[in-house]
């Protein structure tokens, strides 16, 4: 049965239309279960209706043949989303006759529900003569063949070879950078492909040398002019994006093994594969999805000094009106090819919204999608929308649609000039409640490195992209010089700095670490307690980094019980004496940082009271505290959408972390990505908490938002919230209540 399943859907997957593939299964389908008839219904959610749509057996007239949802025993497959096995089909009472079929020729029914992502794509169906009851080796097949087709029929729905789809198409990817786009599409695919490029060797070693030097020195010239051509559009952390660029460019490791590679014979080309996969390869590996996409910044480096191997002039796109950006995958140095009043959006095959290249768009304010499943031939060209709050793309949209889209731009670009007025002032709610917002910072561009004028300082600052940019551990003196070039940025602010949160689900390249299960594995405090002589050295380099700046403080991640805390203490204190006796010594003094811990692990919440005159703060990780609570790994396509920040579940523990702080007399904030969530930060303003931190791209959203309501609106909304049983309640409240102050365009992602 397995041959024949893996046959069967190979048949199909190579077939070059739906009909075609259809066709295919219910012929193949028949002569492996040596059944009578076999039939798929394809859910016409227009019509509201199964529309037959391929048959092996039935009479397939010319007219157009369906069943209502609600009409006869295909229909109650579709309600039921489960399979249902009758002996006598006519004599069950929901069956329902299709004049001209021949179908009452057949006594026996088996269907199943082709069922992708909990939606009902259609019903695959089995027939025969005799009045018998399918085995369950039968029904089994048909289960199994269903779910694969399930795949294939949702990638032609992607596609626009859906019956319905009569408006264009109506494609979906990963929101990457807000705002709408409505413009003509271009296609562009002269960007070299790492995976191209073959196994191939060369005899003459000193030009193979000579092209990697002169690729190299084209890619370093092109970041640095890049960098100065953004130099008066962009904020520092967002230019850091080519720095980091130009540093991997000058790493001599990376220099190292590119030139060994060419040095023992290997072509510049495939030199360049094989050092860059293996770099990427270390992020890609990581489940921490901030880190995880690093691998693509990698690889582009790679495919950059491919294309400076071939090219010594950079492409120049000339558009003679704004365009939407079709590309395999979306690049630093594409974006920055292109004048920015003529690029009005980009759509990408591949990439990820944590990417430079993604966090490069949102600087510059331009709508992008990615993870697009389109076929670039159909679309170049085209009338296109890029909706980049919600992620959909739309071909060829029909009249009154392109009118609603052209609507939202204008009140888009509205909306910017709007926010803006807030970013300079204090997040002073309509009442005069005072919030305060501060950052998510750490090395890469929209980790906010630089001074912003619109924040109260910094809430997280990461201080393990370090450590995994590196062929082995910093030393103390380059942390410190870290650490100091942090803490300068933000005078008389403070700085929290989160001490190494690495493990097993973030391993560092010169220490491998292989676990079942890393998200419960040996991370965050736990790697750090085991290894104090790491732990000893990065406190002191903080410590160190802070004297004369006295704005720094202390957050231990993955705290999970009182008794890791402890032993954290004990080492901190050890540290302290040792930096305070140096600096003493050089007629200086240090101040003692505040101590925090992060609430993200459920175990601490019922630990809390014990953090009283351990603790002098708690930051609350939303982002890890929602994947423990609901058992989810958020970064698992297949249970995504059980991953729901807005869980009342999630709420309650925000709820009872607040309350039990509150009582402690400890301060308590909150940095997952719930507090730059719009909605997210007036439930949490409204529960209580009064410091919020988050990404520069939500920071003059937040603070405008904050100032138009009232604390005490705030606190009816969450109220509501608490009260609620479903995360759906909770948004559909949220909802309610955003768009009844004149704010929906703040939450268009979340509709």
């Amino acid at each position: 049965m397995l041959t024949q399943l893996r046959e069967i859907v190979e048949k199909v997957a190579s077939a070059e239309t739906l009909i075609d593939a259809l066709d295919q299964l219910v012929i193949s389908t028949c002569e492996a279960m040596d059944t009578d008839c076999c039939s798929v219904y394809i859910a016409d959610f227009k019509r509201q209706e199964y529309t037959l749509m391929a048959t092996q057996g039935l009479v397939k007239t010319r007219h157009h043949v369906g069943l209502g949802f609600d009409e006869g025993l295909v229909g109650l497959v579709g309600r039921r989303a489960e399979p249902i096995n009758i002996a006598d089909a006519r004599s069950h009472p929901q069956f329902k006759h299709l004049p001209g079929t021949g179908e009452e020729h057949f006594g026996s029914f088996f269907g199943t529900p082709i069922t992708h992502q909990r939606n009902v794509l259609g019903v695959l169906v089995i027939q025969q003569k005799d009045r018998r009851e399918f085995d369950e080796s039968e029904e089994s097949f048909m289960v199994t063949l269903a779910a694969q087709l399930a795949v294939i029929l949702a990638h032609a729905k992607a596609q626009g070879m859906w019956p319905d789809q009569h408006d264009g198409l109506h494609l979906i990817g990963s929101a990457s950078s807000q705002g709408v786009a409505v413009a003509k599409a271009w296609w562009d695919d002269n960007q070299p492909r790492l995976e191209h490029v073959l196994p191939a060797s060369s005899l003459n070693l000193d030009n193979e040398q000579e092209r990697l030097t002169i690729a190299i020195d084209l890619a370093s010239n092109e970041f640095r002019r890049l960098r100065k051509r953004f130099d008066s559009e962009l904020h520092k952390e967002t230019l850091a994006i080519f720095d980091l660029f130009s540093h991997l460019l000058n790493d001599p490791m990376l220099r190292k093994d590119l030139f060994a590679k060419v040095a023992s014979g290997d072509q510049a080309e495939w030199a360049i594969r094989q050092v860059v996969e293996a770099y990427s390869t270390r992020f890609a590996n990581m489940k921490d999805a901030y880190l995880k996409e690093r691998a693509h910044d990698i690889r582009e480096l790679g495919q950059r000094l491919l294309f400076f191997l071939q090219n010594e002039d950079v492409i120049e796109y000339q558009w003679d009106e704004p365009r939407v950006l079709l590309t395999r995958e979306l690049t630093a140095a594409m974006l920055a090819t292109i004048p920015r009043d003529k690029l009005a959006g980009v759509v990408a095959q591949e990439g990820a919204a944590n990417s430079h290249a993604a966090i490069l768009s949102r600087a510059l304010g331009i709508p992008a999608i990615m993870g697009v499943d389109f076929i670039p031939e159909k679309i170049h060209n085209c009338q296109v929308v890029v909706d980049g709050y919600r992620g959909d793309f739309l071909v060829n949209p029909n009249r009154h649609v392109l009118k609603e889209y052209r609507r939202l731009l204008r009140e888009e670009n509205e909306l910017d000039k709007t926010v803006e007025t807030a970013l300079a002032k204090c997040a002073v709610t309509k009442d005069n409640q005072r919030v305060y917002v501060h950052l998510n910072a750490g090395l890469s561009a929209d980790t906010s490195i630089a001074v912003n004028r619109g924040v109260d300082g910094v809430g997280l600052y990461r201080t393990e992209v370090p450590f995994l940019l590196q062929r082995s551990f910093p030393s103390e003196e380059e942390q410190t010089a870290q650490y100091r070039t942090i803490l300068a940025s933000y005078p008389n602010k403070p700085v929290v700095m989160r001490t190494l949160d690495i493990g097993g689900d973030k391993p560092l390249p010169y220490l491998s670490i292989e676990e079942d299960n890393p998200f419960l594995g040996w991370r965050g405090i736990r790697f750090t307690l085991d290894h104090p002589e790491i732990f000893l050295i990065q406190v002191r380099a903080m410590l160190k980094a802070s004297i004369g700046l006295d704005n720094m403080d202390i957050l231990l991640p993955m705290i999970s019980g009182v008794a890791e805390l402890d032993e954290a203490m004990i080492l901190i204190e050890r540290a302290f004496e040792e930096v305070s006796k140096h600096a003493q010594l050089q007629g200086k003094s240090l101040r003692r940082p505040r101590l925090g811990i992060m609430i993200e692990v459920p175990s601490i919440l019922y630990q809390l009271p014990a953090l009283k005159g351990k603790v002098d703060f708690i930051s609350v990780g939303s982002n890890d505290l929602t994947q423990y609570l609901l058992a989810v790994d958020r970064n698992n396509a297949r249970v995504a959408n059980v991953y729901d920040a807005l869980h009342p579940a999630v709420l309650h523990a925000l709820k009872h972390i607040l309350a039990s702080s509150q009582q402690l007399g400890i301060p308590v904030s909150v940095c997952g990505e719930l507090a730059g969530d719009p909605v997210g930060a007036l439930l949490l303003v409204g529960m209580g908490y009064r410091s919020l931190s988050m990404n520069t791209r939500n920071v003059a959203k937040i603070k405008y938002i904050l100032r138009q309501i009232s604390s005490e609106d705030m606190s009816t909304l969450a109220q509501q919230a608490l009260q609620s049983s479903l995360a759906t309640e909770v948004r559909t409240t949220t909802t309610r209540f955003v768009e009844g102050k004149g704010l929906g365009g703040f939450i268009r992602a979340g509709k």
